[in-house]
């Protein structure tokens, strides 16, 4: 016997309907070196319309790919609707990554326009010549001063909104492509996740449940994390599905420009990685806020750092986890009612519990031997859902995403408490094996990161003679503070195993970073192997 029930594609075109039909007064508010421009869902509707009209004018492929090149805005949000609004699969472009890695990246997606924020159009002109497929780039101007070129291939944005015909948004296979976002390759060449209609209906679904972002038609969200990876973590469909209103950073993504977007705004809602929140805490320490959730991912959160904002903010972090072939987001941590401060604390560190429709395990990666759910036993993390990846788009090298049984690896190591809570201990790749044991670079970080004249803090595995591997402390120290290393060492004997200490401090003027705001500890073994 089947059920009645229609069967309704779930397409990212029936979110934006339901925008345009119901939350049309919402507004979407994005700063720039000029100030903030302002403008309603209905503004913003009209013009992504006209956006996918632009889209047909250039002879655009009905599956074709749409390169963007830029910031938060609200230009970058039409865009993120009108391409896979069209058919068009929307491909966002990293602006941190290097030359080599773009123009790979762009070849191999085989991009036929690049939408470019003036800003960082000098990151991007110089390839043009590389790239096969992009017959077109668009300028948006954002305030940014970089040279516009004499050239018959550069088009300018509002030219094009200004005489496109409003198209109609119609998708019906809701397992066609609507995005794609290549990984930041720590290995290898980036590698292309592919999203589907289908995929992003449910993430937006599952971000907006009360156990993930909880957003409605009173939030005023911030995505800091930038829309040119991940999606905004989910942020930009989410918040217009949810009728709240939107505060876009554009190129101002300086500590105190956060804060005064966040203050002066009245946001409810802000999603950004670590290093964020570490630079905009002295911004709004002590002042009145209107965040009511600070969520923060793509590296662990300082337990320090999150206790910080709780004293000096009002409220704690919010750890999520998820990675870019997750849609991103998989899981959050959830604070179950009656624990102490110090048990709460201790639960907003963790990767947290996935949302509903992500299921995960722990195994012994070379077996699929489950783990115990014991909070101690760890194991390689494994997830499957419907928002999870199950390859790559056209790797270049064999690469298993996902196991015989249909589980995806994620490459993370973790530990499952007997609810099901994801406890992150490292990355597999930074795990340091010292004398036959396994030493968790977080957990040591987090250790050091505790220190109140500590900034910032990476650990990494170097070579040794004769245990195989040691740990190296990376630190950067607070501004106007001194500290030794033997001060760190004793510091950390308390709190850690004695073999976990690290061998050697290196105080560091700044942890060198991904393109994504993550410590980039690939550069440090290299610094210092």
């Amino acid at each position: 016997m089947r059920g009645l029930m229609q069967d309704h594609s779930l397409t990212i075109d029936a979110i934006f309907r339901h925008v345009e039909q119901h939350f049309g007064d919402a507004t979407i508010a994005t700063n720039g070196p000029d100030g903030i421009t302002r403008a309603t869902y209905s503004e913003w509707a009209e013009r992504t319309r006209r956006l996918g009209g632009v889209l047909d004018a250039l002879g655009i492929s009905g599956d074709g790919r749409v390169g963007t090149f830029g910031w938060n805005s609200q230009r970058h949000l039409e865009l993120y609707f009108a391409v896979p609004c069209t058919g068009r699969v929307l491909h966002t472009l990293n602006i941190r990554l290097f030359s080599e890695q773009l123009t790979y990246i762009v070849n191999h997606a085989k991009d036929e326009v690049i939408f470019t924020d003036r800003s960082v159009l000098d990151l991007l002109w110089p390839l043009i010549d590389d790239v096969q497929t992009v017959r077109y780039v668009v300028v948006m101007d954002d305030g940014g001063n970089c040279e516009i070129p004499d050239d018959p291939r550069v088009l300018d944005y509002e030219a094009l909104l200004a005489g496109a015909t409003p198209a109609d948004f119609a998708v019906t296979d809701e397992n066609s492509a609507a995005s794609m976002c290549y990984t930041s390759g720590t290995t290898g060449n980036p590698k292309g996740v592919v999203y589907s209609h289908r995929s992003t209906f449910l993430h937006t679904m599952g971000a907006l449940s009360a156990n993930a972002f909880g957003l409605g038609v009173a939030d005023v969200a911030l995505p800091v994390v930038p829309m040119f990876h991940a999606n905004a973590w989910g942020v930009a469909q989410a918040a217009p599905a949810a009728g709240a209103s939107l505060v876009l950073p554009g190129p101002m993504m300086q500590p105190d420009a956060i804060s005064r977007l966040i203050l002066e705004e009245r946001v409810t809602f802000a999603a950004g990685v670590p290093t964020v929140w570490q630079g905009v805490l002295p911004h709004l320490t002590g002042k009145s806020v209107s965040l009511r959730q600070i969520l923060s991912g793509g590296s662990a959160v300082p337990p320090a750092l999150s206790q910080a904002y709780r004293e000096q903010v009002g409220l704690p972090i919010t750890q999520a986890w998820g990675m870019t072939e997750t849609h991103p987001l998989a899981s959050t941590a959830l604070v179950p009612p009656h624990l102490d401060a110090a048990e709460e604390a201790a639960m907003l560190a963790r990767g947290g519990t996935p949302l509903l429709g992500i299921e995960a395990r722990i195994v012994d990666p070379a077996t699929l031997q489950p783990q115990q759910w014991d909070d101690t036993a760890t194991g390689e993390l494994q997830v499957r859902g419907p928002w999870c990846a199950q390859d790559y788009y056209h790797p270049d090298t064999d690469v298993a995403l996902t196991t015989s049984d249909g589980w995806m690896c994620t490459g993370d190591v973790a530990a499952l408490d007997a609810g099901g809570s994801i406890r992150i201990a490292d990355r597999t790749k930074d795990l340091i094996k010292s004398g036959g044991e396994w030493i968790s670079s977080v957990d040591l970080e987090n250790a050091i990161m505790s220190h109140p004249k500590v900034s910032e803090a990476a650990v990494v595995a170097v070579p040794h003679p004769r245990w195989d591997e040691r740990p190296l402390a990376c630190v950067v120290i607070e501004d106007g503070e001194s500290l030794t290393a033997e001060e760190i060492i004793d510091f950390l004997r308390p709190k850690v195993a004695k073999w976990w200490l690290p061998d050697a401090v290196e105080f560091l003027d700044e942890i060198p970073k991904t393109s994504v705001g993550k410590f980039s500890k690939k550069d440090l073994r290299a610094r210092f192997r």
